[in-house]
């Protein structure tokens, strides 16, 4: 599972403590049910400030009396599962408190508009999810749409229709083989820690470097969401990369210079600066 923890996507904290749930009965799956860009799918860059931008609509929300994000997590179209309530806490998502004991709550990033049809990676991640609540969180066996047991559209047809599948696993399955539903680091979570400094700087010159070292950053920053060819040649691409990296970075507090070169500092950011 490719885990991205509240702290990692810039959670704000909850208005007061979440209630308290030992176990529940499975989880209910829900989209956004709003208009959701098309071509976020290309664009994994974008997907963590969404998810705090569906936490700051939510917690502004006073009619619903929110106190955080409602969902315990929130699939990206890219399979990474950002946590929002998390484990052993009460849902706000599925319409009213008896429903939110009995269950809890995940959404997929699709919409009623825009992106409406999940990607095979969204369904995995979702899949990933409700693995880890069962596995981590005492969910039960049950797999059901928010529209179950409540007046709503939501989950949407083609998430509906994939829950009414059985929520299987793209490929065939339902669990990963191995039965492995743990948090996996570094797939663009931001949170292991770097490999040690190779020693060069990568950069584009003549003639093009080529070697581990730049396959290495490449795998990375293609796991952190990043377009990217993993071929080890430090090519216009791979400097392109690195500089729209840096002024990422950079506007996200992280302060780097944008130079289009991995030294020891891009080097490190690359696998330990959260992800934005």
């Amino acid at each position: 599972m490719k885990f991205v923890s509240r702290a990692e996507w810039g959670a704000q904290p909850p208005k007061q403590d979440w209630a308290y749930v030992e176990s529940t009965l499975g989880v209910k799956v829900h989209y956004e049910g709003t208009e959701v860009p098309a071509d976020l799918v290309n664009h994994h860059e974008w997907c963590a400030g969404r998810v705090r931008d569906i936490q700051a609509a939510h917690m502004a929300n006073l009619s619903e009396g929110w106190i955080d994000v409602a969902y315990n997590a929130i699939i990206c179209p890219h399979s990474y599962v950002f946590e929002g309530r998390g484990l052993h806490h009460e849902t706000g998502a599925n319409g009213n408190q008896p429903l939110n004991r009995a269950h809890y709550g995940i959404c997929g990033m699709v919409g009623s508009s825009g992106l409406t049809q999940p990607t095979d990676a969204l369904l995995g991640g979702l899949r990933d999810a409700i693995e880890w609540l069962q596995q981590e969180g005492g969910a039960g066996p049950e797999i059901k749409g928010h529209r179950d047991g409540y007046a709503t559209d939501c989950p949407g047809d083609p998430l509906y229709a994939w829950v009414q599948a059985g929520a299987p696993r793209p490929g065939g399955g339902g669990a990963r083989p191995g039965g492995g539903g743990g948090v996996v680091g570094g797939g663009g979570s931001g949170s292991s820690s770097a490999p040690p400094w190779p020693g060069e700087d990568l950069s584009l010159r003549d003639p093009m470097l080529h070697d581990d070292n730049v396959r290495r950053w490449q795998q990375r920053m293609a796991d952190r969401g990043w377009s990217i060819t993993v071929d080890g040649w430090y090519g216009q691409q791979s400097r392109s990369v690195c500089e729209q990296f840096q002024q990422d970075s950079t506007a996200h507090g992280w302060p780097l210079v944008v130079d289009g070169v991995v030294g020891p500092a891009t080097w490190r950011a690359s696998w330990e600066r959260p992800v934005s």
